[in-house]
């Protein structure tokens, strides 16, 4: 949950609201998972090995859209 709300400090840090709303909204699904696996399954809390590497993929996939977008040109301002 705390890792959460540095994304939602990011977000208002850009100023968007666009950027604010969408941050707001995935930080508010990782608080009901979090409630969730205090007071329902186990696994949500202890099967966690998977998270690593999907985190890699998101972010290797996240880099790699950025960096074609730049070398394409798009205007990021």
């Amino acid at each position: 949950m705390l890792i959460a709300s540095v994304y939602i400090g990011f977000a208002v840090a850009d100023g968007r609201p666009k950027v604010i709303v969408a941050e707001s909204s995935v930080a508010s699904i990782f608080v009901v998972v979090a409630a969730v696996a205090v007071t329902g399954s186990v696994w949500l809390v202890a099967n966690t090995r998977w998270w690593p590497p999907l985190c890699m993929v998101v972010d290797w996939v996240a880099a790699a859209i950025i960096a074609i977008a730049i070398v394409a040109g798009v205007d990021f301002g």
